[in-house]
């Protein structure tokens, strides 16, 4: 298997970079949805915010769900993009 020149064999795919972002933000937002929904009735919600034709219970939770995993996936890809070091250190016994 030839590999990239470039590449570096600790660098990490693609694609289990964005699984890394999207999967933890998905449980979370799970977990989220759960917990504010038990604690406030989606009907209060939207009387609360002047809707004259209230949305039905499983519209305010997908709504909600997708407003937490929205939340929580850029909570978790700036995390993965902190992660990154700022900057290469200089090697000084390298002569390239």
């Amino acid at each position: 298997m030839a590999s990239h020149p470039k590449r570096r064999k600790t660098d990490i795919p693609t694609v289990q970079r964005v699984i890394a972002v999207f999967w933890p933000s998905f449980l979370t937002a799970g977990l989220a949805t759960i917990l504010f929904f038990t604690a406030f009735n989606p009907q209060e919600i939207s009387i609360c915010m002047g809707h004259a034709k209230p949305v039905s219970n499983i519209g305010s939770y997908t709504i909600g769900f997708f407003l937490f995993w929205i939340l929580t996936s850029s909570t978790c890809a700036l995390t993965c993009y902190f992660q990154q070091p700022c900057h290469q250190p200089v090697n000084p016994e390298s002569d390239d």
